[in-house]
């Protein structure tokens, strides 16, 4: 399985009902083609209606600490209930441009 799958199946698996966008954003970076290495991701989950800011990063960065010590070198989450999302026109904030790695 793909590191990317595997995060989407972790995420989703966690929150079935949750929307989970995920986008590879390592070509934006300087490694090599075909890297899994930074990713955005957006969930957008009823669970996190209960919860701080705080706990939701913590819930999911707990499903894939694995790969935060391995493979993964970045990946920026954006956690919304139901409600903030639809207050955010349904968009997730762009990740900025890569301003290292010798580019």
């Amino acid at each position: 399985m793909t590191i990317e799958a595997t995060l989407r199946s972790r995420v989703s698996d966690a929150f079935p009902q949750a929307l989970v966008l995920l986008e590879n954003e390592s070509y934006k970076h300087n490694v090599p083609e075909g890297s899994e290495t930074h990713f955005g991701m957006t969930v957008v989950a009823e669970e996190f209606e209960s919860m701080p800011r705080v706990k939701r990063h913590q819930a999911v960065y707990g499903l894939v600490s694995d790969l935060l010590d391995g493979p993964v070198h970045a990946l920026a989450l954006h956690l919304y209930t139901p409600e903030q999302w639809r207050e955010r026109n349904q968009q997730s904030p762009m990740s900025p441009e890569c301003l290292g790695g010798g580019r």
